[in-house]
C-alpha cells in the first residue's frame, strides 16, 4: 500500500472535535490553512522515507501539530512580559507601565465615541489639545500646550515652525545622539533649521551665545538648550544658566527653547531620587517653549508634550505637519488620566506606576525575593546551577538620569563548573514561558531584578516557573 494513501484528507481532520472547536474560535481560513501546511510537511517527510504510525496515532499527532500551529499563528506579537531586566523605563519593553486610572480611561475611550474635537458646551468643533491643555498649563505654569506623538516629533515640529531656513544656537556639549541613531543635528537639518554650535564639549559660556547672535544677526531664530539625556559630563564643566540664556534671547527678540528629553512633572528629589529638571522650573527660568516625553519619567503614554508661550504654541499648531504628528483619542485619554494624578503629589509615588517602581524600597524587593526563591530553586533543581538572592543596582532607563543607580534585589543564577551554556538555556526558557520573563546575563550570571515585579503579579510569575523543570531533561 502506498503510505501516502494513509494520510487523512483535510475535511476529515477538520471534522474532528478538537479542530471543530478551533474552527469556532479562529475561523475556517486560518485552521484550514494550517491543516494543509501540516499535511504537506507530513507528505514530504513520507516521500523522504519517514515511517507513519498507525491510523489513530497519526490522526492524534496531526491534530496536535495543527493545534500548535494555530496557537502560534494566533499569538499576538505585542505580548505582556515580566520586566526583570533591572531597567525600569525599558524602551524595548514599552517604557512606562500605565497606572490603573489610565488603563480604565483607555477602555472607556476605546469603547465609546468621545468628544475629541467636539465642544459639548457650544455644540461646535473643538480642539483635541483641549483635552489636556488646561492640565498641562496648571502643572507647568505655561500659557498653552500641544501634544504630538513623541518628543522627537515635538523637537522637529517646533524647529520646522520657528526656525526653518534660519539658525538655531546650541551648546556643542548638547548635540546628543540617543537610541536608534537619533541625532539632534540630523533632526535640525531635516526640520529645515541650520545648527550653530557654540562653546566646547565640556564648557559653554553665555558670551559664546552672545557672539553667535551677533554673528548671525537676523538669520538667528532661537537659542536652544538640549537635555544631555543618556550621558553625563563631569569634572571641569560649565553651562550657561537657563535664566541668563532666557534674558539674552529676549534682549534680542528671540525665543529660548528647552528640550528636556525625558521630562518629569514632579520633584523626584522629594522621593529620594536624584533631581531632574522639570518643565515648571524651565518656564520659571524664562523658557518660551519646553518639550518633553510623556512615556518616561512622567509615567504616561508615548507622547511629545510642548508647553510655553501662547503665541508660539498657536504658530506650531498651524503648521500642516501638526496634523501628521498629532495623537489620537487613546493617547489623550491615557495622558489626561496620568496628568490628573499629578494634582495630588503626596500620593504620586503610590498611584503613578513608573514613580512607584522607581521609589520602591530595597527591603521590600528583597522580601519579595525571599518569598519567590523556593519556587525558582525548585524549578531549576535538575540543572547544574546555584540560585541565590543578591543585591542589585537597577537603572532608570530611556536616557533618564543615566549615571544614577537604584538599590534593588533579585536572583543570581550561576552555573556550576564551566557549564556556562546552561544560563542561555534558562534565559531562553524564561522567554518561552506563557508570560515571558526577561532578565539579563552579566558577569557570568543570569540576573533577575525584581524591582518591576508588582506584588500582585507574584502568584502568576511563580505558578509558571514549574515549566522550567523540563530544561533539565
Amino acid at each position: 500500500m502506498n503510505p501516502l494513501s494513509q494520510l487523512p484528507s483535510v475535511d476529515r481532520l477538520l471534522s474532528t472535535a478538537t479542530l471543530a472547536s478551533l474552527l469556532d474560535a479562529h475561523g475556517r481560513a486560518v485552521v484550514t490553512g494550517i491543516v494543509r501546511d501540516v499535511l504537506a510537511e507530513t507528505r514530504a517527510a513520507v516521500i523522504a522515507g519517514a515511517p507513519l504510525p498507525d491510523e489513530a496515532a497519526l490522526i492524534a499527532a496531526l491534530i496536535n501539530e495543527v493545534g500548535s500551529g494555530v496557537t502560534a499563528k494566533m499569538q499576538p506579537k505585542l505580548r505582556p512580559v515580566f520586566n526583570l531586566t533591572g531597567t525600569v523605563l525599558h524602551t524595548n519593553l514599552g517604557r512606562a507601565t500605565l497606572p490603573e486610572e489610565a488603563v480604565q480611561a483607555l477602555i472607556v475611550a476605546a469603547r465609546s465615541p468621545c468628544a475629541l474635537e467636539y465642544d459639548i458646551e457650544s455644540g461646535g468643533r473643538g480642539d483635541r489639545d483641549n483635552v489636556v491643555n488646561d492640565l498641562l498649563c496648571e502643572l507647568t505654569g505655561a500659557e498653552a500646550a500641544t501634544v504630538v506623538n513623541n518628543n522627537a516629533a515635538a523637537v522637529f515640529l517646533l524647529l520646522n515652525t520657528l526656525a526653518q531656513k534660519k539658525q538655531v544656537i546650541v551648546s556643542r556639549g548638547e548635540l546628543i545622539e540617543i537610541g536608534g541613531a537619533f541625532r539632534v543635528p540630523d533632526i535640525m537639518s531635516r526640520a529645515g533649521a541650520k545648527l550653530v554650535e557654540v562653546g566646547t564639549t565640556n564648557r559653554t559660556h553665555l558670551k559664546d551665545f552672545a557672539e553667535a547672535i551677533a554673528t548671525g544677526g537676523a538669520r538667528t531664530a532661537m537659542l536652544m538648550k538640549v537635555h544631555a539625556s543618556n550621558y553625563a559630563i563631569s569634572g571641569f564643566t560649565h553651562a550657561a544658566p537657563e535664566a541668563e540664556l532666557a534674558q539674552l534671547a529676549h534682549e534680542h527678540g528671540l525665543p529660548f527653547v528647552i528640550d528636556l528629553g525625558s521630562g518629569t512633572l514632579a520633584d523626584l528629589a522629594a522621593y529620594g531620587l536624584p533631581h531632574e529638571p522639570t518643565p515648571t522650573e524651565a518656564i520659571a527660568a524664562g523658557a518660551d517653549l519646553v518639550c518633553f516625553s510623556g512615556d518616561k519619567l512622567l509615567g504616561g503614554p508615548q507622547a511629545g508634550l510642548l508647553v510655553g508661550r501662547k503665541d508660539l504654541i498657536a504658530k506650531i499648531k498651524k503648521n500642516p505637519l501638526k496634523r501628521a504628528l498629532r495623537v489620537g483619542k487613546l493617547t489623550l485619554a491615557a495622558l489626561e488620566a496620568v496628568l490628573a494624578l499629578y494634582r495630588d503629589p503626596d500620593r504620586l509615588h503610590l498611584r503613578v506606576t513608573a514613580v512607584r517602581q522607581l521609589t520602591r524600597p530595597e527591603a521590600e524587593i528583597a522580601a519579595q525575593a525571599a518569598r519567590l526563591l523556593p519556587a525558582l530553586q525548585s524549578a531549576l533543581g535538575g540543572l547544574p546551577v546555584t540560585t541565590e538572592i543578591v543585591a542589585l543596582k537597577s537603572q532608570i532607563g530611556s536616557g533618564s538620569l543615566p549615571v544614577d543607580r537604584l538599590p534593588s534585589a533579585g536572583f543570581a543564577i550561576r552555573p556550576q563548573g564551566k557549564r556556562s551554556g546552561v544560563l542561555n538555556r534558562i534565559e531562553q526558557g524564561l522567554r518561552a514561558l506563557p508570560k515571558p520573563a526577561i532578565g539579563r546575563i552579566e558577569d557570568g550570571a543570569l540576573l533577575l531584578d525584581l524591582r518591576c515585579l508588582a506584588e500582585q503579579e507574584e502568584p502568576e510569575f511563580a505558578a509558571q516557573l514549574s515549566a522550567l523543570s523540563g530544561l533539565g531533561t
